[in-house]
């Protein structure tokens, strides 16, 4: 094996595509294997499929896998969560600006952003700023010629959720680096209106999926497909662009937002040039090896070289803005974050209060049991998985949060 190269292969003997996976000293659970060697049954999956050191098992696909395909795209492998990633952004501003209680700073972000699932989670009032990057932007214009084929894509969501968090993994951080400059980070998607589009597109492909006449078995009715040159491909493609475009527009909208409340409450700052925003939930045609490949990113990040990306830690652990080395054999990728290693259900139960508490001490956050499933015993050690990934990535910069608004 070349020396450069950190990975294991974790397909079964005499498999015909191979997987790849980055995960020397971090665990990954059979199921997890398991589900990606069903996505490598495919025929239309490869040339190999690359694994990240977050891999856990997902709904649809492996999160932290990096899925290329030949001629067919797999909307369950995508997700609901079309466009999830990341932003972040230095500023001026340095640790010793911010007060000594940051209650303040935390409770003015949530007033300003809504955040978590269900009517709270969106806006009583659109803000005008946010209103009219809306109506310059082209989102509106292009759901509609989605609508006009696919009228059970609603739009009642769209001006209502931009600039809002949403709930689960999704976050709003304030962080310091290694030199102790302040950095706003967060983490978020394309909220109601992506779900839409991801649930709507899997079911029409798994109803699909029924009446196609195949040569191979399909292990899993997630796995259900649009060939290139059908209608639905097409129309699918489409969607997932808007999906994230918006999902880019939405993270854009809170960045601003935060800025906003922290020029009213800190000293005057500027923002550099050092800024990042990323998916990594999301597919789109790139060549390999001279190949026009769909490389669908499922929790994982493009890392080019010397494209800058973010992997987050949890609550309560380190964060890392990195820089790709276009690993050719990741697909040019990284992980997305550490990556779960308990279900939100195994958090809840074996996570106590206390214990979220002394993990997050350091952090003006959540303190209640309602975030106990992101507590950051529920993810793996996120030291580990950068040191799985260290041919893929080189780190920037090493954050720490002080603050973070979780839905």
């Amino acid at each position: 094996m070349n020396m450069q190269c950190n990975y294991e292969l974790l397909h079964a003997e005499g498999a015909t595509t191979p997987i790849k996976g980055w995960v020397r000293g971090v665990p990954v659970e059979e199921q997890a294997r398991q589900q990606l060697r069903n996505i490598t049954a495919m025929p239309f999956v490869g040339p190999w499929v690359a694994a990240m050191p977050d891999v856990h098992l997902g709904i649809g696909a492996t999160v932290g896998s990096v899925v290329p395909t030949k001629g067919a795209i797999i909307p369950a492998a995508v997700g609901v969560d079309i466009g999830c990633g990341m932003a972040a952004v230095r500023t001026t501003l340095r640790a010793n600006d911010l007060p000594d209680s940051l209650a303040l700073l935390r409770s003015s972000i949530e007033r300003s952003i809504p955040v978590g699932n269900g009517p709270g989670g969106e806006h009583r009032r659109i803000p005008d700023s946010i209103e009219t990057k809306l109506v310059q932007s082209d989102l509106i214009a292009r759901l509609e010629i989605i609508r006009q084929k696919h009228p059970k894509i609603r739009p009642d969501k769209v001006d209502r959720q931009i600039g809002t968090l949403g709930g689960g993994n999704h976050f709003i951080e304030i962080c310091l680096d290694e030199s102790d400059a302040v950095w706003v980070m967060l983490h978020s998607g394309s909220r109601g209106t992506g779900n839409l589009i991801g649930t709507y597109f899997i079911e029409l492909a798994r109803r699909g999926l029924e009446k196609r006449v195949l040569g191979f078995h399909v292990p899993d009715r997630d796995l259900a497909f649009f060939l290139e040159g059908e209608e639905l491909f097409e129309d699918y493609v489409q969607a997932v662009s808007w999906a994230q475009d918006y999902a880019r527009a939405n993270r854009e909208a809170m960045m601003a937002r935060v800025l906003h409340e922290m020029r009213h409450r800190l000293p005057k700052f500027q923002t550099d040039k050092t800024a990042v925003n990323c998916h990594h939930n999301y597919v789109q045609r790139e060549d390999h090896f001279g190949e026009s490949l769909l490389v669908t990113r499922k929790g994982a990040v493009s890392a080019r070289e010397g494209e800058l990306g973010i992997i987050p830690g949890s609550m309560g652990a380190r964060s890392y803005i990195v820089r790709g080395k276009g690993n050719a054999d990741s697909f040019h990728s990284c992980s997305h974050g550490a990556g779960r290693v308990m279900s939100r259900t195994a958090a809840r139960a074996r996570i106590t209060l206390k214990e979220h508490r002394e993990a997050t001490a350091h952090v003006e956050c959540r303190k209640d049991a309602g975030v106990i499933d992101e507590s950051p015993a529920a993810y793996k050690d996120i030291d580990a998985v950068m040191a799985a990934q260290r041919d893929l990535v080189d780190v920037v910069h090493t954050l720490r949060q002080v603050v973070c608004v979780k839905g």
